[in-house]
């Protein structure tokens, strides 16, 4: 029973008392004049008609991933009577395995939770945390300056990963079926093996020297040393073994005992810091999600160390005082991107792990601060971000880290941002665990002002200090109003939390999940100072618009993002899901009866 059924029967039931006192949450209450509680019951319902008959329960399982073979996983498990949070258990472990160069057990995430029951939502945040042996200056020669592809090939590079502890954690508080369950078809898929696709091609070629520096990533995910071909099954009889492991044993399978031991000993003979300390001591935490609203929509995201919903509510909360739709697509565009610029500006100041800094959350998420960052914005000229200030070089984009969304009959959702960081994460993998290991070190400032892999700068916030956690762009999401619900994410490195701004923008403005994974992109990211575009979207007008406003513009010549979203609308029942047309991921919703 929804919240305004419960009002409504509540009422009624007021209504039928005798007449005298009546007493409510304590309180005594003076006896009203015969009549008026049927007036109010009938008032209410009549004001509410519309959204008491809303949908209470979805009655369809959804799920929108980047792989096909793991969408078929999370449904597999949903057959089996799991909930969503074991489905999210099957998705994450199939495309850790499925999908290589984005995500894996030996990587972290965030997941954002609601449940349907009581409503309870929260972040499960299981991001890497830094070995205990980590230091400021470890990425630093002796003059100060950071030491090229250190913090992004090799052992070196690798945090302790948080993904296995997430999926234990999720099946012990949250899922209807033992872990073994839900990892059952990731073991199967890695035993069995799966083929290998174009994009694994691409992604392999791109990382191919690091893969080939490290003989047992090379031996598993390479074939002689080259890329394999399109069609060639890999098989992961390791990997599948430690997911049996992990099934069997919990958190002890990945953390304690003889797979710790051979982790730990791959890592250091191969020059990484690890301990068996380390992985002992790794924690993953619940976190409260950052919200906010823009215009009638409540938004859910993901909280620090992920910057993501602190930038996102931030730009929306500075767009607010905007009638956007009523504006020409260049005033539109302009002042979005002058939105983000400063958003990020901000990221990169003030954000990082929240158990080892003070930040001013509070104020950056404050309607009133964004009015004084509004107040900066010229409604016709650029802010040239060397005012704000910092300036550095650009560097390259890439496509890594995975997102999926999923939603069961019962209203349970799961948004879910997953990685191992690059491609193919530090291209490392411990001999005997089929582990490819992340290389998230790489998103702690090395030094502060100097730009990651993805041109990300930070400040002290994200400088790096043992057992840290390190700042993060991912950006699950909820948006809703009491109609509509909205479950998203993307990958993209430091262009995610955009992604996702545009797509709860569709969204609000009526789009439905196709639309919202499909809508062309455009960025900012305050260093460096340009708008990042997908060729397709803007037209010549818009162009010349921006340029005369003092924008530097930098098309893309790939497209960028892989967004996975699913849309419920309460009031007619109806549920699309969709996998963005960028990747090759599958999104399918089956009735509860086992139909399409």
């Amino acid at each position: 029973m929804g919240p305004l059924s419960r009002l409504a029967r509540s009422v009624a039931l007021t209504a039928g008392r005798p007449s005298g006192q009546q007493h409510a949450a304590g309180r005594t209450l003076r006896r009203r004049p015969e009549g008026r509680p049927t007036i109010l019951l009938a008032l209410i319902l009549l004001l509410f008609a519309g959204v008491a008959s809303a949908t209470e329960r979805p009655g369809v399982h959804a799920i929108a991933s980047a792989h096909p073979l793991a969408t078929a996983a999370g449904h597999e498990v949903l057959e089996r009577g799991g909930n969503a949070f074991d489905a999210a258990i099957a998705v994450t472990a199939a495309l850790g395995v499925v999908e290589p160069y984005g995500s894996g057990i030996g990587g972290g995430g965030f997941f954002l939770l609601h449940r349907a029951k009581d409503g309870f939502q929260t972040m499960l945040d299981g991001r890497e945390t830094a070995p205990g042996a980590a230091h400021r200056d470890m990425y630093l020669d002796a003059q100060g300056d950071v030491i090229p592809n250190l913090s992004v090939d090799g052992p070196l590079s690798a945090g302790i990963p948080g993904t296995p502890a997430a999926l234990v954690h999720l099946a012990e508080r949250y899922g209807a079926l033992p872990l073994a369950d839900s990892l059952a078809p990731a073991v199967r898929l890695a035993r069995d093996g799966f083929p290998v696709d174009a994009v694994y091609r691409r992604m392999a070629n791109f990382r191919l020297p690091a893969l080939n520096a490290h003989p047992e990533a090379a031996r598993v995910l390479l074939y002689n040393g080259r890329v394999p071909a399109e069609g060639t099954i890999i098989r992961q009889p390791d990997l599948a073994d430690t997911l049996e492991r992990l099934g069997r044993e919990g958190f002890e399978g990945f953390y304690g005992g003889e797979l710790a031991e051979r982790l730990v000993q791959g890592v250091r003979e191969a020059g990484g810091i690890w301990t068996l300390e380390d992985l002992a001591n790794y924690r993953v935490v619940e976190r409260e999600p950052v919200r906010g609203e823009y215009r009638g929509y409540r938004i859910t995201a993901a909280s620090p160390p992920s910057s993501g919903g602190v930038a996102l509510i931030s730009i929306l909360n500075q767009l607010s005082h905007y009638d956007l739709t009523a504006l020409d697509r260049v005033t539109r565009t302009h002042l979005m991107v002058e939105a983000m610029r400063r958003a990020y500006r901000d990221r990169a100041e003030y954000l990082g792990d929240p158990d080892f800094v003070d930040m001013p959350l509070a104020r950056l998420l404050s309607p009133d601060y964004a009015a004084g960052l509004r107040a900066t914005i010229h409604p016709e000229r650029a802010t040239p971000s060397e005012l704000l200030p910092v300036v550095l070089e650009p560097a390259p984009e890439s496509e890594q880290t995975s997102h999926f969304s999923v939603l069961d009959a019962e209203g349970n959702r799961v948004a879910a941002t997953i990685t191992i960081n690059y491609p193919f994460g530090s291209g490392f993998m411990p001999p005997g665990t089929g582990v490819l290991l992340n290389d998230e070190m790489d998103d702690f400032s090395a030094k502060p002002g100097v730009p990651n892999v993805y041109g990300l700068v930070g400040a002290e916030a994200n400088a790096i200090a043992p057992n840290k956690r390190m700042l993060s762009s991912m950006t699950p999401a909820f948006v809703e109003n009491d109609a509509r619900l909205a479950i998203l994410g993307t990958p993209g490195g430091s262009r995610i939390i955009t992604m996702v701004l545009l797509g709860a923008m569709e969204f609000m403005e009526g789009g439905e999940a196709q639309a919202i994974v499909s809508l062309p992109r455009f960025h900012h990211q305050y260093l460096p100072d340009e708008i990042q575009f997908e060729v397709d979207a803007f037209d010549a007008a818009t162009l010349q618009g921006l340029q005369s406003r003092g924008h530097s513009l930098a098309p893309q010549a790939r497209r960028f993002g892989n967004m996975q979203a699913i849309v419920w609308d309460r009031r007619s029942g109806d549920v699309s899901a969709a996998s963005d047309p960028r990747g090759i991921g599958e999104a399918r919703k089956r009735e509860i009866n086992g139909q399409d």
